[in-house]
């Protein structure tokens, strides 16, 4: 069977990404926009309501305004910008939350892409409010560094202009004094009462991140260990093929337990690491901001949504 897709903004980081993932599939015909026409309503129209899928790859209020131009109940929309995130009406694009979530998003026909920092956050956060570990009132805090491609066209030609700031070199903290656009995300889907503070910062590398949330094992809900605190991701990620729980601790790694942030660089992975000792527990996910953060889960969730095997273009 063949699917017409439509990526609305197609010429952003995103949606370049996306369909570079259909260039081997024969399932897909692409439909194109011409150049001229991108901006076009009636054109966009038209193409949305030809589609079977379309991903919107858009500003919010760009993608709020495509899913108006929907005139049919067949079209299936996908989108990856924050617009519909916690829009209970549509189902957020984290299938490995759980198996209801999975088939919720086989089921659905609006289909929100969590934002990158939101699925390293969720993946860890979701399992521990989940399994009674921390309490929904828990006092989190988050850290987190992305590759600079995280920031889209603009902060991607700084970072790569010819004589760009020296400062840039450095990781570069930033969001401060404010919220973050995820935050909102990483709170409702998580299950916490209240806002985590967030942390995030970029540094000098292409793509690639790894998000960090620190625990107190006395300020813990229930008493437990790290080594407890592994045990529950096993058992609650146990045969995802695209997040994995990595070996508790140290174990495997080099001795200076060095955690990279690009490894997963165009993969459509999620890793989840552990460590700790006897007064706090680590906890990490490293993924790819461009690929799990956001291009790859969204065809991930196409696939789901199609009934086909959800790693289809994705290895």
């Amino acid at each position: 069977m063949s699917y017409k897709i439509f990526i609305d903004g197609k010429e952003g980081t995103t949606g370049l990404r996306i369909a570079d993932r259909f260039k081997n599939r024969s399932d897909i015909e692409l439909l194109e926009i011409s150049e001229e026409k991108r901006k076009d309503t009636e054109e966009r129209r038209k193409l949305i309501n030809s589609s079977d899928y379309t991903f919107l790859c858009l500003p919010d209020a760009a993608a709020i305004e495509a899913v108006s131009l929907v005139e049919n109940d067949h079209t299936k929309i996908i989108d990856a910008s924050t617009a519909h995130r916690t829009n209970p009406a549509w189902v957020y694009g984290l299938p490995e939350l759980s198996k209801a979530q999975r088939k919720a998003v086989a089921a659905s026909k609006r289909t929100a892409v969590p934002g990158c920092y939101a699925s390293g956050f969720n993946c860890l956060m979701y399992p521990m409010v989940k399994s009674g570990m921390i309490a929904p009132y828990h006092p989190v805090i988050c850290h987190a560094v992305s590759g600079y491609s995280g920031g889209g066209k603009k902060l991607i030609a700084r970072y790569e202009a010819e004589n760009r700031e020296s400062e840039l070199s450095s990781t570069r903290a930033y969001s401060l004094g404010k919220t973050h656009k995820h935050v909102k995300e990483m709170m409702a889907v998580s299950g916490l009462s209240y806002p985590p503070i967030f942390c995030p910062s970029v540094g000098d590398f292409y793509n690639g991140m790894v998000v960090t949330v620190p625990i107190h094992l006395r300020t813990m809900a229930r008493k437990a260990t790290p080594h407890d605190v592994w045990e529950m991701f096993a058992e609650h990620y146990e045969g995802e093929r695209f997040v994995k729980v990595m070996p508790f601790g140290a174990e495997g790694m080099p001795e200076e337990a060095e955690l990279f942030s690009n490894t997963l660089a165009d993969t459509n992975m999620l890793q989840i690491f552990v460590y700790g000792n006897d007064d706090h527990v680590l906890l990490c996910s490293r993924l790819d901001n461009l690929g799990k953060g956001a291009s790859g889960a969204a065809v991930q969730c196409m696939n789901i949504m199609m009934g086909i095997d959800e790693g289809t273009g994705l290895e």
